[in-house]
């Protein structure tokens, strides 16, 4: 790899880190720090659909304007960067935990178990995942905990078939066969040996995950189908701005741009974890 390549890889890590350490700081302090609560509504009439950087008859400054309700935008963006950057790190772990443990089990196991989990893999690979999202959405009543879940029932299987390629590559090396000559267990050898030598894949989808599941969580919830208000959303609250588009842009431009933003973030860093883990190989 060429020198200036490199940088170009190295200043898309450190942007796509630096964006998600600033979401994350933003939604862990952002409320406690903020001048308006993002629940507060006060005197709808005179406070909603004020612009960005205007004060309100109160005094108050917002620095990204109101809502139709009259409630201040940014506070509502960091409150709801909690629920989205939570349901989009909780619903790609488990994802990942699933596709870990399933990959695995069919990359070190006999051929039965190997056929039945891939088997099973593709079958699930075929069914569409939007189509399947909404219908186990649709199936419990909405909330956060519900979105997790739907999320990460339907994203473990690309993790579970690179996991189990790496298994497959890595329990013929001479390790682990020697930690069998010396009566090491096969749990032991797997979680020991193998799995940390085939954790790469992994690794750089968990970092995939993360993105779309805010995406997926944006998009149901834009629905009516996600996380539930009052609770902000990212994708709630552009529904919320969708119908005052002409007279209050920013109401739902302001939370796509942090979709966009935290997606294009997780996907740089999954590409520098990609690079540097491929180096150490």
């Amino acid at each position: 790899m060429t020198a200036p390549s490199a940088r170009r890889r190295d200043a898309r890590v450190t942007f796509g880190i630096a964006m998600l350490a600033l979401l994350a700081l933003g939604a862990l302090l952002g409320p406690a720090l903020s001048l308006s609560s993002a629940a507060d509504l006060g005197d709808v009439a005179s406070r909603r659909f004020v612009g960005p950087l205007a004060r309100t008859a109160d005094g108050v400054l917002h620095l990204l304007g109101t809502d139709g309700f009259g409630r201040d935008l940014a506070a509502r963006l960091l409150v709801g960067a909690r629920v989205s950057l939570a349901v989009g790190l909780l619903a790609a772990l488990a994802a990942s935990g699933i596709g870990v443990l399933l990959g695995a089990l069919a990359g070190y196991a006999g051929r039965g178990t190997d056929r039945v989990i891939t088997v099973f893999t593709d079958a699930a690979l075929a069914i569409p995942r939007v189509p399947l999202l909404l219908l186990l959405v649709a199936l419990f009543q909405p909330g956060i905990a519900i979105t997790v879940a739907a999320i990460g029932l339907t994203g473990w299987m690309p993790v579970a078939r690179l996991v189990r390629a790496e298994v497959r590559g890595v329990r013929q090396r001479a390790f682990v066969e020697a930690a069998h000559a010396l009566g090491v267990s096969a749990p032991r050898v797997v979680v020991r040996h193998v799995l940390p030598h085939a954790a790469a894949p992994a690794l750089v989808a968990t970092a995939l995950g993360v993105g779309n599941a805010i995406m997926l969580e944006a998009g149901l919830s834009f629905l009516g189908l996600g996380v539930q208000p009052p609770t902000p959303s990212w994708g709630n609250m552009i529904a919320a701005g969708r119908d005052a588009l002409v007279v209050a842009p920013w109401v739902a431009l302001a939370p796509a741009l942090l979709v966009a933003l935290a997606v294009l973030a997780c996907s740089l860093l999954a590409d520098g974890l990609e690079a540097a883990l491929a180096g150490e190989r």
